[in-house]
């Protein structure tokens, strides 16, 4: 697989360091933007292909303005309370997938929606 640039945004400081360790053994970068503001320059700096989006700190509406402004990025949302509800909405809005914000499961949707990009 080539290099890949990821972009990780959490609200927690302390998920993001949990996602960006697990991240770090699949790609090179994983980038960290420490607040939402700086995800978009961090995206366009880093010439990220993927980014890792909390969605209870920004929401499916900032899916869709990034899903826009970035038409080729792969978006991983994540929630604690991901349900087939929330899943929906955020896939509507241009996210390729939803999952709780565990490593393996991050890791597993970035790497399935990679790697099968017809079903992401």
């Amino acid at each position: 697989m080539q290099r890949l640039s990821v972009v990780l945004y959490q609200n927690d400081p302390r998920t993001a360091q949990t996602l960006a360790a697990g991240l770090s053994q699949h790609f090179d970068p994983v980038c960290l933007a420490r607040t939402y503001e700086e995800v978009r320059s961090t995206i366009t700096r880093n010439q990220a292909g993927v980014l890792v989006l909390d969605l209870e700190g920004t929401g499916a509406d900032e899916v869709e303005r990034l899903h826009r402004e970035f038409p080729g990025l792969y978006i991983v949302g994540t929630h604690r309370l991901a349900d087939t509800e929330l899943w929906t909405e955020a896939l509507n809005h241009g996210a390729s997938d939803v999952c709780e914000p565990r490593h393996e499961e991050v890791v597993r949707c970035v790497l399935h929606g990679l790697t099968h990009p017809a079903a992401a």
